[in-house]
């Protein structure tokens, strides 16, 4: 087959364990080659058979990432966001569900031509399509893949599989990047190469040879494990990348800038050399990394937090990522505690002892009356508090009960026949539900916000600069939910001292709910996911104003 040079491909595996880092890993090349003038995307390949990680138990994978076009993808997504300061979509994120799904449908309708239809090529190929798919979209010239999972897993040999089809059949211009660990166990105190070696040579027996390993390790690597590495996986030493523990993840591209990874990678792609412009980077890097003047608690009042006996914090990783990018910001040191709304027997002792309350996402009743009792606390003591998504609904629960008297006010998510169904399901979700229509079907994506003027909610946009449009005080924020506020119920909250402060443009839902600051400094909360929107380099309006306020 001729070689077609539309694309380079730059394929980055992982050796050894998971979460090694492959996605910062990714995003840090795509950085540097992007701040050198190249045209790049990136595809995240998941192993999994789900469509998309919108019905994955947090606690099972990690927080779902929000996309502007509403797709529910793997939180490698937010990382590529994050980095490169764009938007990505549901073409830049592949299942095994999807190319399954994609073959299954096209045999069905006889798209193969009576062919008995295999793993290779129709697997395959539905692989390299969706691949070109996104860099067609992006109108790329590199295009950079992230495969799942760890080499040697038979979940994804497919991908594995792609990609050496695309190198020694399609002729395509490949680089291979293998980002393996190397463990330092601490009765030897030296770092170990022999599980990377042995996962080059899984790598061997697929048709694949790295160009480059990138060492994740505590420490840097010495010329002796380079030279290990050298002489039993057959990669240049000058290939072997340091990769040690940092104190940001955001130091990283600068880390890989140092040692010139960026221009090898374009040396084998043929590509000219180009000097990547990092000036603005440093600078995250030098704000991050300087002592901040003061410090603040902040309560993550939620249900996601255990994975048996250790704690999670990619449960609410968009959540966490949004906090530290205000925080570096407004330069405050920020200690964030999570408080599981459904066990903690201590509730008020925690939150006397924090400056801020959040209550973020979250589905169903449990921990329910734990996080009303948090929204409750934070109005009463006047402790500022954000409310995201569910966190918003379950305010306006709160305040029902609470200040408009309304008895046993409820959401029908937890109590269908609440005597005051203050948040409720709207019927076209009903519709869908019943259908038994779980996967994708809630009210997802970006949407627009007409914010109420003089209000909390318009003085962040407005002074942050951050409205869509700023002449008419319209907003836009990433959405995932069914339940909305139920506006009969309007005149009563309003006339008690609710303040809706924002509405969609196009529906008239309620997207923002706020107390007025004689009542209440910083009480505010949002039916969108501002988390989702929020980046290093331009943290998100309603985190800068909340950490403003601790």
């Amino acid at each position: 087959m001729p070689k077609q040079n539309k694309y380079n491909y730059i394929f980055v595996s992982g050796g050894v364990l998971s979460g090694v880092g492959k996605g910062i890993v990714t995003a840090s090349v795509a950085l540097l080659l992007k701040q050198a003038g190249y045209k790049v995307t990136i595809v995240k390949c998941e192993n999994y058979l789900n469509l998309d990680s919108g019905l994955i138990n947090p606690i099972e994978h990690g927080d779902p990432f929000l996309c502007e076009d509403g797709a529910e993808t793997d939180m490698d997504i937010g990382t590529y966001e994050k980095f490169l300061n764009q938007n990505f979509s549901l073409d830049n994120f592949i299942t095994m569900g999807q190319i399954y799904k994609a073959v299954i449908d096209r045999e069905r309708n006889f798209g193969y031509g009576g062919e008995d239809v295999e793993a290779i090529p129709h697997v395959t190929d539905e692989i390299i399509s969706k691949i070109n798919q996104a860099g067609n979209k992006a109108n790329a010239e590199i295009i950079i893949v992230e495969l799942g999972g760890t080499v040697g897993e038979y979940q994804n040999v497919l991908y594995y599989e792609a990609a050496r089809i695309l190198e020694h059949v399609q002729n395509q211009t490949v680089v291979h990047i293998h980002v393996s660990y190397l463990p330092t166990p601490p009765h030897l105190g030296e770092p170990k190469t022999k599980p990377t070696q042995l996962s080059v040579k899984t790598l061997n027996s697929m048709g694949i040879q790295p160009d480059f390993i990138v060492a994740r390790a505590v420490d840097p690597i010495d010329e002796r494990r380079r030279n290990r590495f050298s002489l039993f996986c057959s990669v240049k030493p000058e290939h072997i990348i340091d990769s040690p523990d940092l104190k940001s993840v955001y130091e990283l591209p600068l880390k890989f800038a140092q040692q010139q990874f960026d221009k090898k990678i374009l040396k084998l792609l043929n590509l000219p050399e180009k000097q990547a412009k990092l000036t603005e980077w440093k600078k995250l890097v030098q704000t991050i990394n300087h002592p901040k003047k003061t410090s603040k608690t902040i309560a993550i009042v939620g249900k996601y937090f255990a994975t048996g006996e250790y704690h999670l914090r990619d449960s609410y990783a968009a959540l966490y990522d949004a906090i530290d990018h205000a925080a570096n910001y407004q330069d405050v040191n920020i200690k964030t505690i999570g408080i599981n709304s459904q066990t903690e027997t201590d509730l008020v002792k925690k939150l006397e002892s924090v400056d801020g309350i959040i209550v973020p996402i979250g589905w169903g009743e449990r921990g329910v009356e734990g996080k009303i009792d948090s929204i409750r606390y934070a109005r009463e003591h006047k402790k500022p508090f954000l409310g995201l998504c569910y966190g918003m609904q379950l305010a306006i629960v709160e305040y029902a009960r609470n200040v408009a008297h309304l008895k046993n006010a409820h959401t029908t998510e937890v109590n269908p026949k609440t005597p005051h169904p203050v948040i409720h399901m709207i019927p076209e979700q009903h519709r869908i539900l019943s259908n038994r229509a779980y996967g994708g079907t809630m009210r997802l994506g970006s949407w627009d916000c007409k914010v109420a003027p003089n209000t909390i909610a318009d003085y962040c946009y407005a002074h942050y600069n951050q409205y869509k449009d700023p002449d008419h005080k319209i907003a836009a924020e990433r959405h995932r939910h069914r339940y909305e506020f139920n506006d009969e119920y309007t005149d009563t909250l309003t006339n008690a001292g609710l303040i809706i402060s924002g509405r969609s443009v196009k529906e008239n839902l309620v997207e923002c709910i706020e107390l007025d600051q004689s009542v209440h400094p910083f009480f505010i909360a949002t039916q969108g996911h501002p988390e989702y929107k929020s980046r290093p380099l331009k943290p998100h309006a309603l985190f800068l104003e909340f950490i403003k306020q601790l």
